[in-house]
């Protein structure tokens, strides 16, 4: 499936770099999508929204795909699934929310990693080969990113690629059914030239 075609105004961003590969999810993800979310559960539940009770099942992924579709040709959403090159295991997924053009030209960027993969580096890698790609081919001037206070490999991970921490906002977003303060980061096009 050919998601990142469905509009001839949304570029076919497929990034590469660092022995990683990001691509748009498609139906053939599925099995080994599901396989590690699933083991991956226990370890992304205090960083996540409550999952949907069908969030693991085939028709939720379908669902999930039909929904990224619309927003990628309504320029308001870019999701990516994270493999690794050499054997192309699945290891996490990054999504580029919220676009907004006009004179903010800005965007959201959130991700998770499987537990089998965390802690080596993967996250920073793939941000890293994503970025340029976002600020280029999106022709984007910002990119924000929010994270709970306590979440420190999430905080590592945005100040290894860049971004500035920028503030705390205030019970931002609802994360395991409780609203959370997060700390609020930002990187510009600018900060990845210098």
């Amino acid at each position: 499936m050919a998601l990142f075609r469905l509009s001839s105004s949304a570029p076919a961003l497929a990034p590469r770099g660092h022995g990683l590969f990001l691509r748009a999810p498609e139906m053939s993800d599925f099995l080994q999508w599901r396989q590690l979310r699933e083991c991956s559960r226990a370890y992304l539940t205090p960083w996540e929204p409550i999952w949907p009770a069908d969030d693991l099942t085939r028709a939720g992924f379908r669902r999930r795909l039909r929904r990224y579709a619309e927003d990628i040709a309504d320029d308001r959403s870019y999701p990516f699934i994270v493999f690794r090159e050499s054997d192309g295991v699945m290891l996490g997924g990054i999504t580029l929310a919220n676009v907004r053009r006009g004179i903010a030209q800005a965007g959201t960027i959130g991700y998770w990693i499987g537990q089998p993969h965390a802690g080596q580096g993967y996250m920073t890698a793939a941000l890293r080969v994503l970025l340029p790609a976002l600020f280029g081919e999106l022709n984007l001037h910002r990119i924000e990113a929010a994270c709970i206070p306590s979440n420190a490999p999430s905080i590592r991970v945005l100040d290894k690629c860049g971004f500035t921490r920028e503030g705390l906002a205030r019970r931002y977003l609802r994360i395991n059914g409780i609203w959370q303060d997060h700390l609020l980061f930002g990187v510009l096009h600018d900060d990845l030239r210098s």
